[in-house]
């Protein structure tokens, strides 16, 4: 080796921004758990943004998966890894998610 670093692409992050006046922080947590957990080696990073007036928003870098108002209230955890693979990595299988 000569020293020199190779530069090692970014893995991807996750925002989820929710309403603190509505009380939407444990929510958010879960889903960052649930999704940390099932993308472990895939994430950089996942944030949870407090915001006000109703906003909950789930973005997998520049691209929104989720916005409460847009989709109808909140994803069930299946729909949301499901979003979330399809912007990592679409062919991959999510076991039992993936099940009729």
């Amino acid at each position: 080796m000569d020293g020199t670093l190779e530069a090692v692409p970014a893995k991807p992050r996750i925002a989820i921004t929710y309403c603190t006046q509505c009380n939407w922080l444990l929510r958010s947590a879960w889903m960052a758990q649930e999704l940390l957990s099932t993308f472990r080696d895939d994430l950089g990073e996942v944030a949870l943004i407090p915001g006000k007036g109703g906003v909950f928003a789930i973005a997998v870098g520049p691209d929104t998966v989720w916005e409460r108002a847009q989709d109808g209230g909140f994803p069930d955890i299946k729909t949301l890894k499901q979003r979330v693979r399809d912007r990592l990595d679409p062919a991959r299988d999510l076991g039992h998610i993936d099940r009729p």
